[in-house]
């Protein structure tokens, strides 16, 4: 480099966001802030509304938050701007097509076309200007199955629930869920973007059917213990009705270790009005370190307090996020603060 000449500025961070639906959206929208290079790796059990339609009529992955994360991460041009409303628009009416999503349609007709979803994933994306990717967990569409107490006179027993819709609405507590078929293979292009990011990112969203399912997949799983990236948990604001109902931060980190018991990560970003100081956070530090992790306090959410704030989100996460070729030692460069 001759003298005067500007350095070549550096690269930008490779994210990976793992998750499924409004969780997953939150993520995707603080992420693309902190880097121009993000790849969304969606759960495909949904069995509800326009994507379960979908699903049980033509035989394709669920569409819907692979269609959520699409219009998370596009171009945020006039022309874009259109295109995106579309995807996310909802036919009314009372026939065939009332409440199917205009971009679920697409994605079921484009899979067809193009003879996969990943293929239509990626042109989509070059439709809607997005730099990184958005790709599925699993090639296949996969089934929710749970153990859930309290739903019979006696609270000791458990009743098996199968269905995501059925899990994320239970009035009973969900035990443990498992996914099927078991075993299920992994998306290959999802192992490949995780095996190369700098930060891989998992929840918020619905516990038991957007953040764990990725847990059970074993090539992803595998994936993620042995990936370079530093691997961040985002921990959801508020317990949710039906399958997380009178969940503290700490039941959350347990259930993760309960259903993959080897996987580790570096950092925990929890909003700091959601956990009170005291003996809560005294708790959640305990089970954090049963999975090797700092816990980051900060403002993450919005106005009203029920979803992360991408802005606020941003600025956290722009601290987390390392590139490998800026990185201090080998591994991985370690901050936490509060």
């Amino acid at each position: 480099m001759t003298s005067g000449s500007l350095a070549a500025a550096p690269a930008d961070p490779t994210i990976v966001a793992l998750g499924g639906g409004h969780g997953l959206y939150a993520t995707l929208g603080a992420a693309r802030r902190v880097s121009s290079d993000v790849t969304a790796v969606v759960t495909v059990a949904d069995d509800g509304g326009s994507s379960g339609r979908l699903r049980s009529e033509l035989g394709v992955i669920p569409p819907g938050d692979l269609r959520m994360a699409l219009a998370a991460l596009a171009a945020d041009t006039p022309e874009v701007r259109t295109w995106t409303a579309t995807l996310q628009h909802r036919f009314g009416g009372t026939g065939a097509l009332a409440g199917h999503s205009v971009g679920n349609l697409i994605l079921a007709g484009l899979s067809e076309v193009m003879g996969g979803t990943v293929a239509a994933l990626d042109e989509m994306g070059r439709m809607l200007g997005i730099q990184g990717r958005v790709l599925p967990m699993s090639p296949i569409a996969l089934d929710i199955e749970a153990d859930v107490v309290g739903l019979e006179s006696d609270p000791r027993v458990s009743r098996c629930i199968r269905g995501q819709v059925a899990v994320a609405t239970t009035p009973g507590k969900v035990r443990r869920v498992r996914l099927l078929p078991p075993d299920p293979p992994a998306c290959p292009e999802s192992i490949a973007a995780i095996e190369r990011a700098d930060l891989v990112l998992l929840g918020p969203g619905s516990w038991f059917s957007s953040v764990i399912p990725h847990v059970l997949v074993p090539e992803l799983v595998h994936a993620l213990m042995e990936t370079g990236a530093r691997k961040t948990l985002i921990l959801n604001l508020v317990a949710e009705p039906g399958e997380t109902t009178g969940f503290s931060a700490e039941r959350h980190l347990h259930v993760l270790s309960q259903h993959a018991p080897e996987l580790t990560v570096d950092d925990i970003v929890v909003d700091s009005a959601s956990v009170p100081e005291g003996s809560e956070r005294d708790y959640l530090h305990r089970a954090a370190q049963l999975l090797g992790a700092e816990v980051t306090y900060a403002d993450v959410a919005d106005n009203g307090g029920a979803t992360h704030h991408a802005g606020k989100l941003a600025a956290v996460l722009d601290r987390l996020a390392v590139p490998k070729e800026r990185q201090t030692t080998p591994g991985r460069e370690t901050t936490s603060w509060q």
